[in-house]
Parts: structure tokens; C-alpha cells; sequence
């Protein structure tokens, strides 16, 4: 009697594929429309309807509310894979803030029926949706802790590593889309000569490099964990 080997008598149990929100919304006949934005250009505003949920396929998005004075606070700044406007579903009836996205950006928009409809239909969407809303409340937690705690050089250094999508599951990207000074600035909450002193400082210690882009070192990682 022939024995055979071990490797062949056990079957390897493969991984299911990853989930793609992006693959899935594309081939699961939602009805959504896809926008192009310019950069800077607002894509809602503070008090308008809340209509619809937005998903980001390109670029970047910043999410800033205005108080009575008119002072601007950036609470988010977003980038591909990340959903907003979700709060439309959650009962809200206007915008609680103003979106604008900082790049070139293409989105997918969903009606917020549509979003239910899947939501209640998909259930490995559903899943990945709550997912992703919980891990997006635990990073607006961070940036606000990053706000009130931290120096302008560390809130402009996590800024640059969340901007090249630093700590994704997939590579995160090396060029960070073209951001302004101004931008950067409003983000973290500081002026322009600020962020000009910390980037020149970031370049000089290679951290960062100007080449056909903004290219980020996972180094720049020290100024964040440096006390």
C-alpha cells in the first residue's frame, strides 16, 4: 500500500480574496453617479441638505466647520477608500460641515436611500461600512488629541503620513498629491511661514524630497513618536 506524501494529502486552505468596497460598488448595480472636482473646489457646504453619501475614489478631501465668527477648523482630512456625508443616514437633515476637496478628486455619489437599500441587502458590505466608520470615528479621536496635545512640526508631520495614506493595508503612496503651504496650513492649524520652516527642516533631514512631486519617507514617522 502506497502512502502518500503529506503535502499532498492535505489540502492547503486558501484566503479569500480581500474585499473591495470600490470593485463591489462598481459591479453591484447602485445607482451613484461619479463627480470630478478641481482643487479647492467645495463640494458641499455647511448647512445645505444632506442628501447623499459620498465615497472617494481619487484624490483628497478635507471636511472644516465654520463657527459663528467665521474661524474655519478642519476636523478630517480624507483620501481614497474613505466614505463621507454619512451622516445623512444617521438622521441629520443639513450638512454639519463643509467639504472641499484639496486635490483634483473623483468621487462616487450615492443617494442616501440607495446607501440604505445596500446596506440592508449586502451584508459583507454592511460589514465593511461599519467597519470602516468605526476606525474613521478612532482617527477623528486621534486628530482631535493631536489638535489640543500636540506641536505644530508633529501635526504637520501625521498630516504628511496620513496624506501618503501611511498605516493602510495596502502600500501606502510615496508622492503625496500636490498640497499648498496655505492648505497644510489651515489643516493643522498654524501659518504658512510655520509649515515652510518645518518642511524645509523635514527636506534637510531627508524626511521628505521634491522630485515631480512630494515624496514621504516612513521616516518622518520620528518626529510623530519623538517626545
Amino acid at each position: 500500500m502506497t502512502i502518500a506524501p503529506y503535502a499532498a494529502r492535505t489540502k492547503i486552505k486558501k484566503r479569500p480574496p480581500r474585499f473591495s468596497v470600490e470593485t463591489f460598488l462598481a459591479s453591484a448595480g447602485m445607482f451613484r453617479r461619479v463627480v470630478e472636482y478641481r482643487g479647492s473646489e467645495k463640494i458641499y457646504s455647511q448647512g445645505e441638505p444632506a442628501k447623499d453619501v459620498m465615497y472617494i475614489q481619487k484624490g483628497g478631501v478635507k471636511l472644516s466647520v465654520i463657527n459663528e465668527l467665521g474661524k474655519e477648523a478642519v476636523v478630517a482630512v480624507l483620501g481614497p477608500g474613505d466614505f463621507f456625508g454619512e451622516g445623512s443616514m444617521a438622521g441629520q437633515s443639513i450638512r454639519m460641515g463643509t467639504a472641499s476637496a484639496i486635490t483634483p478628486t473623483t468621487l462616487l455619489v450615492i443617494e442616501k436611500k440607495e446607501m440604505m437599500r445596500m446596506l440592508h441587502s449586502e451584508h459583507t458590505f454592511s460589514d465593511r461600512f461599519m467597519a470602516y466608520m468605526l476606525s474613521r470615528n478612532i482617527r477623528i479621536e486621534e486628530d482631535l488629541i493631536d489638535q489640543l496635545f500636540n506641536s505644530s512640526e508633529k501635526r504637520l508631520a501625521r498630516t504628511l503620513l496620513l496624506l501618503a495614506r501611511y498605516g493602510k493595508e495596502d502600500q501606502p503612496q510615496k508622492i503625496v498629491p500636490k498640497v499648498s503651504q496655505e492648505m497644510l496650513a489651515e489643516m493643522i492649524g498654524t501659518t504658512r511661514s510655520r509649515v515652510n520652516f518645518f518642511m524645509n527642516k523635514f527636506r534637510k533631514l531627508g524626511f521628505v524630497r521634491y522630485n515631480g512631486g512630494l515624496h514621504i519617507n516612513s521616516s518622518l514617522l520620528s518626529v510623530v513618536l519623538h517626545d
